[in-house]
């Protein structure tokens, strides 16, 4: 099948996969809600430059290698279940702690534009399940009279637009009820719900198999 027939279904199946509750989703509502839109870009943008790399890998074999390989699949688990479970951890430390809103803005202004990028990006790359996803997910759209890494590296790119789009309206109708969300109390079962979701999803990374 030719490659523009694919693509509506392609961008249907990445719509309905960037709406699936995940770290992505849990990570950026707790960025916006504190640091309104402007505050979840860096985060954004990191993690859909992670997908890119992830695509890129799937189109050159090296995610199948960790699909197939169990010494990489294990140590790339270990690394995304440790990084999910520091930042549930460090959610959870906020919502105890609590704070004001003004205190929670000046703690994510201090990480830095380059460290929330750098975030997004490592939670998106410390995924054994991307990696897997991948290497299921893109040969569907690849007609088989198609090079197989510059379409890869095509769709991917329609992929993370589309994403970065969908995310950051998130995160601006997220930023726009900012003044809900620098409530004490709001921010505080926030975090902790953020906490509890990343948490699980690094329970279930450190648990699972192919």
């Amino acid at each position: 099948m030719d490659l523009i027939a694919l693509m509506p279904a392609f961008v249907v199946a990445v719509l309905l996969i960037s709406a699936s509750p995940g770290p992505a989703m849990a990570l950026i509502f707790q960025r916006a809600a504190v640091g309104g839109w402007r505050g979840a870009v860096p985060t954004v943008l990191g993690l859909e430059f992670g997908l890119y790399l992830w695509a890129l890998a799937a189109a050159a074999g090296f995610a199948a290698l960790v699909a197939v390989s169990t010494t990489a699949f294990v140590v790339l688990k270990v690394v995304g279940a440790g990084v999910l479970l520091y930042l549930g951890l460090r959610a959870w430390r906020s919502a105890w702690r609590g704070g004001g809103h003004d205190q929670a803005v000046e703690e994510l202004s201090g990480r830095g534009w380059r460290a929330r990028f750098a975030e997004g990006t490592l939670v998106q790359l410390a995924n054994p399940k991307a990696a897997i996803f991948m290497v299921a997910f893109y040969p569907q759209f690849v007609p088989a009279d198609r090079p197989l890494f510059a379409t890869t590296a095509g769709l991917a790119i329609v992929q993370v637009v589309i994403e970065t789009a969908f995310y950051l309206t998130l995160a601006y109708g997220v930023g726009r009820a900012g003044a809900f969300f620098r409530r004490s109390k709001v921010r505080r079962r926030l975090d902790a719900i953020a906490g509890t979701v990343l948490v699980a999803l690094g329970v279930r990374v450190a648990v699972s198999s192919r």
